[in-house]
């Protein structure tokens, strides 16, 4: 084979490999082989030229400057031609240079090389090259790379050994081409642990379990005696599958064949328990590891969280601390999600602390935990600094934030921030319209909401789901349009759902229209008979309505099914010690001054028209804290806030109920003569109290 390479156009190709996209390096680049008809200097100069005076004639493109090659490019440049020049064959120097690229990890100028040896057609590769190009093609997940590299080893004749064959299903399996990776794996001479090890991982991967475990009986069939790592993929499976069941049978046999102590399979197992509920089981696992690890402490600690545990995660966490464990990344973005359900801000700034001492200052999953984090405590601006602090950001980045300042009724810096992310080329996909439209229908941005759900199949090709349209709905409630409301949901695309209705009654309960809300609150019924709050919905409709049979009857309901209202709490953090107040508490070692200072409270918003008791509508509230307004659990709270904190200090607040008029009134007074801003995040949404005002516009 003899190829005709000009020094000075393989030292363009060298230079420029990486920007071979530029008309002028893609045409030296043609010119390099003559029988590429296809692409001939001619053909492919005037089709160009065509449409770059079409586009410069309106203005769309200029010219695209050439970029200086860095000196660690001159000096590979200068390499490959020395390499050319010594062993006589350029198509075994850009061989070589095709390995040294890959070993630097630059695959796309790797394939570009690869495109040049290519188009000779004769040219004849050793397995390092291929081996290097399958590499390439791994790391850029390029299916077009792979059907190349794939078609030149059958084209060439290559007889493949059973490690080249190993990597090519390992590239068809990793690319997620899984039928051709099939094809592949059943014309196999002969296949080893590692060949049903891939095959069967990429299956799990793709959530094809039960294919999986077909492919696994088979193999159990040939050979009995498996690898220990593919049990850890089926452990996998199991916990795809929610069936324990096959996952105790495994773990049986793990143990049968002395692998019990295998740290995998015992991670595997932690997390197969944990997801299919039996976490009794998962520490039982974790305990009997002979060695801890890092992914061991990190399962455990993700499995109590999942089932609501996040006192005992917590208390893992600092356990894996003091055991002196090396903490990852998911460690620090674990423990941020179990403080965003604890509302620990101070375990959470620790974690962040921990996170830039541990050298992951910068790591994408655990800056978007603690944006979220800081976003649902209120600390925007904390939220805010970490956000920009980010080198990149991913879409569920700027999801978190944009929800945030949603969230917290900062709708215009949300539509600002939307906007940003579009102009800088992130595609929002239907979470971030979500977030969006959120925004708009706390802050009353009817118009722009308008606009951007019309916009999202037009321009971004994203189809409105049920929540975007339970967004609308209650734009249009917050203005008082429930008619229009009712028919966006009668004309949606598909059957109303909870969100939608639940939007309905919402505007129905702010704008006082009993008819059209109980007809509302009786669709929720019906679509959730057994959850107590639609019970609750309907109860004071009928009250409020005057419709005292009705709900009466709504009463012997809940008693025959031994349905209760729960009392409502509220709970505070202070120096890192959550504080639980139920209403007319009385546990608290300092009830005394919670008093005092609650009537402190009520005497001096009462001389701003403060009254309290008042009807209230759709209350959350059991009868006890019907009669007794006057200590509900957010006052007792917000007092006991006030007395154990410095003047400066804002009040981060969790209540597990929808908070009552009264109390939101009371808030806001309250707010404006401390001087203080309180932020409680209730059953609905977030209130953020400050100088008489809340977040919310009233309408919750």
């Amino acid at each position: 084979m003899n190829i005709s390479l000009p020094l000075d156009q393989l030292r363009s190709s060298c230079r420029y490999a990486a920007f071979l996209t530029d008309p002028h390096v893609l045409q030296e680049r043609l010119v390099l082989s003559g029988n590429c008809s296809l692409f001939s200097k001619k053909r492919y100069r005037n089709v160009f030229s065509h449409i770059r005076a079409s586009l410069s004639e309106h203005g769309f493109i200029k010219p695209r400057p050439m970029m200086k090659p860095s000196k660690r490019e001159e000096n590979l440049c200068e390499e490959t031609i020395s390499k050319v020049n010594q062993i006589g064959d350029p198509g075994s120097g850009i061989s070589a240079q095709i390995e040294k690229l890959v070993f630097h990890k630059r695959y796309h100028e790797a394939l570009d090389f690869f495109e040049l040896l290519e188009c000779e057609g004769d040219c004849q590769l050793d397995s390092s090259t291929y081996d290097a190009l399958i590499t390439a093609c791994i790391g850029l997940r390029s299916i077009r790379g792979v059907k190349r590299v794939h078609n030149h080893m059958v084209s060439s004749g290559l007889v493949l050994d059973q490690y080249l064959w190993n990597r090519v299903l390992s590239m068809h399996v990793k690319c997620k081409m899984m039928l051709d990776a099939r094809s592949i794996f059943d014309d196999m001479p002969e296949r080893n642990s590692i060949s049903w090890n891939t095959m069967v991982g990429g299956l799990v991967d793709l959530g094809d379990y039960l294919e999986a475990f077909r492919l696994f009986f088979m193999m159990w069939e040939e050979n009995s005696a498996a690898d220990p790592r593919i049990f850890a993929t089926m452990i996998r499976a199991c916990s795809g599958l929610e069936v324990i069941s096959l996952g105790q049978q495994l773990h049986c046999c793990a143990l049968k064949m002395g692998e019990g102590d295998n740290r995998f399979i015992s991670c595997a197992l932690i997390d197969m328990y944990s997801k299919c509920g039996s976490i009794e089981d998962a520490q039982f696992v974790f305990d009997n590891m002979p060695e801890k690890t890092t992914v061991g402490w990190n399962t455990i600690i993700a499995g109590y969280a999942l089932h609501g545990y996040s006192e005992e995660a917590l208390c893992l966490y600092y356990e894996m601390r003091d055991a002196g464990v090396k903490m990852d990344h998911f460690t620090f973005s674990i423990i941020i999600r179990v403080c965003t359900r604890l509302a620990s801000l101070e375990h959470a700034k620790q974690a962040h602390a921990g996170l830039v001492r541990h050298g992951f200052g910068l790591d994408i999953v655990a800056n978007t935990a603690l944006v979220d984090f800081y976003i649902k405590w209120g600390r925007i601006e904390d939220a805010r600094n970490v956000f920009e602090g980010m080198p990149q950001k991913n879409v569920i980045s700027w999801n978190a934030l944009i929800g945030g300042y949603g969230n917290h009724g900062r709708g215009i810096e949300a539509v600002e921030l939307f906007e940003r992310m579009v102009h800088e080329g992130m595609m929002p996909n239907h979470v971030t319209f979500l977030a969006v439209l959120s925004a708009c229908r706390y802050s009353g941005l009817s118009d722009y909401g308008w606009e951007l759900f019309e916009s999202m199949s037009r321009d971004y090709k994203v189809k409105p789901r049920a929540m975007h349209y339970a967004c609308m709905i209650e734009l249009l409630g917050r203005e008082g349009l429930l008619d229009e409301a009712f028919v966006l949901i009668r004309d949606a695309p598909f059957r109303p759902t909870i969100n939608m209705w639940a939007a309905l009654l919402t505007a129905c309960r702010v704008h006082k229209n009993f008819e059209l809300g109980k007809f509302a609150a009786e669709k929720l019924y019906g679509m959730e008979p057994e959850k107590l709050s639609n019970y609750v919905m309907l109860l004071n409709i009928y009250n409020s309505s005057g419709k005292q049979d009705e709900a009466a009857a709504v009463v012997q309901t809940l008693k025959r099914k031994g349905l209760r209202i729960k009392p409502a709490c509220t709970w505070i953090e202070i120096k890192k010690q959550p504080h639980v107040f139920l209403s007319g508490d009385k546990c608290h070692v300092q009830t005394k001054e919670i008093y005092e200072k609650v009537d402190d409270l009520m005497l001096e918003i009462s001389k701003y028209g403060y009254v309290t008791g008042g009807k209230t509508l759709l209350p959350d509230v059991d009868e006890q804290e019907q009669k007794s307004p006057h200590y509900h659990s957010e006052k007792l709270a917000i007092s006991f806030g006030l007395i154990s904190t410095s003047s400066s200090t804002s009040l981060q607040l969790v209540q597990s109920h929808r908070i009552c008029n009264n109390c939101h009134n009371a808030i806001k007074l309250i707010a404006m003569i401390t001087k203080r801003e309180i932020v409680i995040r209730d059953a609905s949404r977030f209130h953020r109290f400050k100088n008489g005002t809340c977040s919310c516009g009233d309408y919750w």
